[in-house]
């Protein structure tokens, strides 16, 4: 998938790790951490960033700067989209 024609990244706020993570540059098909499933992670303003809402059964997440698509029932990452914010 990667950066669809319409993207463009987003001036965002500081992201704030959970105690006890930092960044990481996350890949495809590795297992996040179930903390960023929570409310506070998931990226809901798909549309101003120009990547259309997640399929169903998918979340986006914001990881830092990145911008990852995650399973919602493995929680694998599926999709990431690096320097989505700044």
């Amino acid at each position: 998938m990667g950066r669809p024609p319409t993207f463009r990244p987003m001036h965002a706020p500081p992201f704030r790790y959970p105690h006890g993570y930092s960044y990481r540059r996350w890949r495809t098909h590795m297992i996040l951490p179930a903390v960023f499933l929570s409310a506070t992670y998931l990226f809901q303003d798909y549309a101003m960033i120009g990547v259309g809402p997640p399929p169903v059964g998918y979340y986006w997440v914001r990881y830092g700067p990145d911008l990852l698509l995650v399973d919602r029932r493995t929680r694998m990452v599926v999709d990431v989209i690096y320097g989505a914010f700044y």
